[in-house]
């Protein structure tokens, strides 16, 4: 690695991408970009990342579309996602540094060769100097700071905007994992479906998952919290508002948890029973953006009979991990003869 690189971790999830440097997350972005469709059918990007959020549900969708170029862990369309990446990368370089950055980024555990090669091949056009891949659910660990390198076992649960991903590591080793298509994501659009069947109110999915943030829990809380939601009403066409509980996101919510726990769960009844017993005693470690629902840990405990504990800063766990492997030669040998560096 060049003396003068800069060396960034990337989080590239389907709801934000992540960005790690020198200790600290330098960009959160949401992963989504505002294109506008000519009328020759030619696309032409408007707007990335945030300015584009704030245009859902507030475009004409045949004259601007609002994609997510990731889907579940993967690149759903691969030239928007190299412009989105050269966007970020463009906004973390300072402008006296020439060196192209050296970057390491997360794909799910499950990604085929192909997949691979595809987030690999973005990085570099998007302006990277040298690319490394590392599975999320590692990155995850060892951005919570879970000592992976040891014998014994461990076990992380990462809920993702798009997927949902749990492993059973050991020796910096993957040795059980299971991934789910459900995340952030699928929990917004239960909110949604909950309160257009309940009170027949049409609500896009920003307003879904603010419900899910100022309200949502996967148990019942000892404080109910309420909040009101606006849409359209689907039988006159009007603007409406109605108020919104806990218990209601509870109820709305239930089905998609249950889909979490059947993740973790599974890698759990296929872990070898030695590294089941280090688990049952240590714990198993909650990251991602749905860890930071209320009550998550409390129901995956129940759901799968070993504590389940959510990892200080959720949130950024993957995207610290991929910063930090870059400064573990012997974490990056060991992928290299994995075939999950360089695609």
């Amino acid at each position: 690695m060049g003396l003068f690189s800069k060396r960034l971790g990337v989080d590239l999830g389907t709801v934000n991408v992540l960005i790690y440097e020198n200790g600290q997350i330098v960009l959160q972005e949401p992963s989504l970009v505002a294109v506008e469709i000519g009328e020759d059918g030619d696309e032409r990007i408007i707007e990335l990342g945030q300015p584009a959020r704030e245009m859902m549900g507030r475009v004409d969708d045949e004259a601007i579309q609002i994609v997510r170029p990731l889907q579940n862990g993967v690149i759903a369309d691969y030239e928007i996602t190299e412009k989105m990446l050269e966007y970020f990368f463009s906004k973390v370089a300072s402008r006296l540094n020439f060196f192209k950055p050296t970057v390491m980024i997360s794909v799910p555990y499950g990604v085929t060769s192909v997949e691979k090669r595809a987030v690999h091949e973005a990085a570099l056009a998007a302006g990277a100097r040298e690319v490394f891949l590392i599975y999320e659910p590692l990155a995850a660990a060892i951005g919570a700071g879970v000592p992976v390198n040891t014998p014994a076992g461990d076990m992380v649960v990462n809920i993702g905007g798009g997927i949902t991903e749990a492993a059973v590591i050991t020796m910096s080793n993957i040795i059980r994992a299971e991934s789910g298509r459900v995340g952030g994501i699928r929990l917004d659009e239960a909110i949604q479906a909950y309160v257009r069947a309940k009170y027949n109110l049409a609500i896009g999915l920003p307003s879904a998952e603010s419900v899910k943030i100022q309200v949502g829990a996967a148990v019942p809380q000892a404080q109910e919290l309420t909040t009101e939601v606006q849409g359209r009403n689907i039988a006159n066409g009007l603007p409406q508002s109605v108020p919104i509980t806990t218990s209601e996101v509870v109820e709305a919510l239930e089905d998609v948890l249950k889909q979490i726990a059947k993740v973790a769960k599974n890698v759990l009844a296929n872990t070898p029973p030695e590294l089941a017993s280090d688990i049952y005693d240590r714990g198993i470690m909650l990251t991602g953006g749905g860890a930071l629902l209320r009550g998550i840990d409390t129901y995956l405990t129940r759901e799968t009979g070993v504590h389940v504990y959510r990892a200080d800063n959720p949130m950024i766990a993957v995207a610290t991990g991929a910063g930090r492997s870059l400064d573990n030669p012997a974490l990056l040998r060991r992928m290299a003869q994995a075939s999950i560096l360089k695609g």
